[in-house]
């Protein structure tokens, strides 16, 4: 096995504790590493480089999204006026949520590079490369490249989540939350990643669909009934969502309801095999050719 002091030889004394602190799982170490008011950034990052607890945060994430997170400093590091050059590579299992994603449970072997700048014995920065798209890749995620807006047409990404229901929907709730900055974006989401997934086992929950665009978050859920929306309320997540928002400085405005359909027309599905189309609530989950018909979800 390899250890943690074998995957950092080379280093110097002022920049191997930096890399032992992150095969150690230790974020308060990570932060330690650098000197007060040091920075740090990585393609991951959006706006100004972190530090201190920023740092620490960062950090933290990064271990809960893998918990066998490690790095493997490749070769000699280069080590020219008091700035160092690290190759590495960084390996994990992503078994945690990840700014906001759901986790894959797949693995990641990603090539990197940090430079470190030292002054006085203590790092100053340290700045990291690597390819955002080979990381989302490994991961099994669709990396799409779209502007933010083109004229009238504002873009961004959606999420959605089915339930066992196939009953139609007698309500929808629907809420969106305004966010100020990515880290507060990236709160919202893991809120609403624990939200969904005690949502998903509420009897009367049938979907969730989720919509970012232009610092917006909104939630479409279909429920069985309109009572079924009170099961929301007893959501623990749900309740820690609310208190934030109500109680602290956290998002900058938002709202939610719930609608009753006026008419919903009949789930329809296609029989792969003779091309059928068939209404779900009306036949026997089985197409007249003698072939299973698809399952289709709100």
């Amino acid at each position: 096995m390899t250890t943690a002091a074998e995957m950092t030889t080379g280093l110097s004394s002022q920049v191997e504790p930096y890399f032992t602190a992150w095969n150690a799982h230790d974020p308060d170490g990570v932060a330690a590493a650098l000197a007060d008011g040091g920075t740090y950034t990585d393609p991951t990052v959006t706006g100004s480089p972190l530090a201190g607890v920023q740092i620490a945060e960062h950090a933290r994430a990064l271990f809960t999204a893998f918990p066998d997170l490690s790095f493997e400093v490749i070769g000699a590091p280069h080590v020219i006026d008091g700035t160092t050059v690290a190759r590495w590579v960084m390996r994990g299992t992503n078994t945690g949520p990840l700014r906001g994603q759901l986790p894959t449970g797949r693995s990641v072997a990603l090539a990197g590079v940090d430079v470190i700048t030292v002054a006085d014995g203590k790092i100053e920065s340290v700045q990291g490369y690597f390819d955002r798209q080979t990381m989302a890749e490994q991961l099994g995620l669709q990396v799409i490249v779209q502007p933010h807006a083109i004229g009238p047409f504002q873009f961004g990404y959606a999420v959605r989540a089915a339930g066992d229901s196939q009953k139609m929907p007698g309500a929808v709730s629907v809420t969106w939350l305004d966010y100020r900055s990515e880290e507060e974006a990236r709160q919202v989401r893991d809120l609403t990643v624990q939200i969904v997934a005690e949502l998903a086992k509420v009897p009367g929950f049938i979907g969730w669909l989720g919509i970012v665009i232009a610092g917006r978050m909104y939630t479409i859920t279909t429920w069985e009934s309109e009572d079924a929306v009170r099961a929301v309320m007893r959501n623990s997540a749900h309740q820690v969502a609310v208190k934030r928002f109500l109680t602290e400085d956290f998002c900058a405005g938002g709202t939610t309801s719930v609608w009753v359909p006026h008419h919903v027309n009949a789930l329809r599905t296609r029989c792969g095999s003779c091309g059928r189309m068939y209404d779900l609530a009306q036949d026997d989950g089985r197409c007249s050719c003698g072939q299973p018909l698809p399952q289709a979800h709100w």
